[in-house]
């Protein structure tokens, strides 16, 4: 089946997320409170829960999207492009122009979304988000009630699994293996934080974005073993 998948129907994705506030000590005294309590199995003993704030941006209670980058196929003929765009700014606007976007071109039953670790990370944090911020979930996001197999979700990482589910592997590694080109990135997940709160710099958050929704696209071309996109057929819009 995974074969006969339409690449225009795909809309492929990647969000940064990072702590609700720079500091621990920024948060109200019962949110401190929560985030000790949330954190508590993970830290044990070896961190404090200000210390460990440094990884708030994993929880959709504690953290929040700072960009969500999106990418497409477009066929004409036999011309093929990978359109690549991204949402930034405040949150909740972010939120919304996804939405208008899902909403707008990507709401028809025909259409899937794609992420790598999307159904254990992206897709919920994005819902979480939307909730928290008082917007009401697309269709897309929306899985009240669906059978496994009406969730309009693909997940780069779960394909690879092939019913292991035990088996994590990253999308760096994954694009190695699989012999995809390494974008050259000048940061990681785990700089987000200081890259937004002390670089402030989002361009660099937004380059970084953009370039893991372009391998994802890149892995899932791997899995339906079709040709890699050439730098030419990437376009930012």
């Amino acid at each position: 089946m995974l074969y006969k998948l339409n690449l225009e129907h795909i809309l492929f994705l990647d969000i940064e997320t990072i702590p609700q506030h720079p500091n621990f000590t920024d948060l109200e005294e019962t949110a401190q409170l929560l985030w000790e309590q949330k954190t508590q199995y993970q830290r044990k003993d070896e961190y404090t829960p200000g210390e460990f704030y440094e990884r708030a941006g994993i929880w959709a209670e504690f953290g929040k999207i700072v960009c969500i980058s999106v990418g497409y196929f477009v066929h004409k003929g036999e011309q093929r492009n990978f359109r690549v765009t991204s949402f930034h700014g405040e949150e909740i606007e972010i939120l919304k122009q996804f939405k208008q976007l899902l909403q707008d071109h990507f709401s028809q039953t025909k259409h899937l979304l794609c992420a790598h670790n999307g159904k254990e990370f992206d897709f919920p944090y994005i819902a979480r988000r939307m909730v928290i911020n008082g917007i009401n979930l697309p269709y897309k996001l929306d899985l009240f009630g669906k059978k496994p197999w009406e969730v309009p979700h693909l997940d780069t990482m779960e394909l690879w699994k092939f019913g292991d589910y035990k088996h994590y592997t990253s999308l760096k590694l994954l694009a190695y293996v699989l012999g995809i080109p390494s974008p050259k990135e000048d940061m990681d997940g785990s700089m987000v934080k200081d890259v937004f709160y002390k670089e402030k710099d989002i361009d660099r958050i937004i380059n970084y974005c953009e370039l893991d929704v372009v391998t994802t696209a890149q892995v899932f071309l791997r899995l339906q073993n079709e040709e890699l996109l050439h730098d030419d057929e990437i376009k930012k819009v």
